[in-house]
Parts: structure tokens; C-alpha cells; sequence
């Protein structure tokens, strides 16, 4: 939660479910803390969080279904691995069919460069 905090800024909010793993009040003071708001997704309506819905059903379609695992260590290093590929190597369609390090490959060259300002 820390690590998604830094990089969507403070104050973006924070999609999540129910589950008592989420509803508690150690994540509501942690969000308090950190000025993060906490939007969960009605009971019943996973179409709310799209995006992730998207996503875990590629995982289990792709990791998963497709692996067996011999020690949960085989599941993490194969997951690491998994996840690698997807985020270098997969092409996405929401990034018109470029994976995300073209996308953000172009979007760096799109942008105007960060040049310090005398004072």
C-alpha cells in the first residue's frame, strides 16, 4: 500500500473489496495517515473495479490455470517471472496493442523535458 501510495500521489483513492482483510481499521488509520481515501466496491457489482477484474482473470487464465506449483517459493518465483513478462513483454489493448514499455517509451519522448528553473 505504501509503494502504490508513493507512485498515484496522495490522495488518489483506493479501490478495493470487502473482505475483511481491507475493512479494517488499521487500513482506515493507515488512509487517514497518508490522506488516501478508501472507495469499496459494492458487494455483488465487480464491474466497479473493471480494470482489476480484467486483470485477475488474465492471471488466472495465464499463470494460474496454466502452472503447477511444487513449494509456494516455485509460486512466487514463477509469479515474479509471470508478472515481468506481462508488464515488458505482453501487448495490451488499452495501450493500443504496444506493451507497456513502449507505451511508456513514447510517452517520455511525448513529453516536454523536465529542465530545472533558475531562481
Amino acid at each position: 500500500m505504501e509503494y502504490s501510495s508513493v507512485l498515484r500521489g496522495g490522495g488518489a483513492p483506493f479501490f478495493m473489496y470487502h473482505g475483511p482483510e481491507l475493512a479494517s481499521l488499521v487500513m482506515l488509520d493507515w488512509a487517514l495517515e497518508h490522506g488516501v481515501q478508501l472507495l469499496f466496491i459494492e458487494p455483488g457489482k465487480p464491474t466497479q473495479n473493471a480494470f482489476i477484474e480484467s486483470f485477475n482473470s488474465r492471471v488466472r487464465d495465464e499463470f494460474l490455470n496454466a502452472n503447477v506449483f511444487r513449494s509456494l517459493a516455485d509460486a512466487r518465483v514463477s509469479g515474479d517471472r509471470w508478472l515481468r513478462k506481462y508488464n515488458e513483454e505482453h501487448p495490451h489493448s488499452t495501450l493500443g496493442m504496444l506493451t507497456p514499455q513502449e507505451y511508456l517509451a513514447l510517452y517520455e519522448i511525448s513529453q516536454p523535458s523536465q529542465l530545472p528553473v533558475a531562481s
